[in-house]
């Protein structure tokens, strides 16, 4: 609704009912037996101008929506291989974003760690997600440094 941006939908129409309400009901009491013709117009004008005053410091409380889910919020996190091996052409893995949903992503590894020692992530295996591809829509994946403490 014009002027009325920023508050829920359902708060907007509400204000507008309850301000068009008020205003039909003092307009029918001021006019009298006289000519209802112009009272609805003139309502529902005077509940979107009532809506637009008070709809204005709500705004202030109203909190603002959090940003969508991005892939990169993966980037960081440890995830388990669900394929046979993982190389620089393909894998997959099952990863648990921060609100506790999983997800099946297409993981990849470059030569240089396949090649390393214990570099070879097979079914299973932790890895960490250290970076990702827009381009190919993959995850650049590691073996998980070992747990200490």
């Amino acid at each position: 609704m014009v002027g009325l941006g920023g508050v829920p939908v359902t708060v907007a129409v509400s204000l507008v009912v309850a301000f068009a309400w008020f205003s039909a009901l003092t307009g029918r009491v001021l006019v009298g037996s006289g000519d209802h013709g112009a009272l609805l117009p003139v309502a529902l004008a005077g509940g979107w101008a009532g809506a637009r005053v008070l709809a204005w410091p709500l705004r202030r409380l109203t909190p603002a929506p959090a940003p969508p889910p991005s892939r990169r919020d993966f980037v960081g996190l440890g995830c388990v291989i669900r394929t046979g091996r993982v190389g620089p052409d393909f894998g997959q893995a099952e990863v648990h974003a921060v609100d506790g949903s999983a997800a099946t992503i297409q993981v990849r590894q470059s030569h240089d760690d396949v090649a390393g020692p214990g570099g070879e992530l097979r079914a299973g295996a932790s890895a960490l997600i250290y970076d990702y591809d827009a381009e190919g829509e993959f995850f650049w994946v590691m073996p998980a440094p070992p747990v200490t403490g």
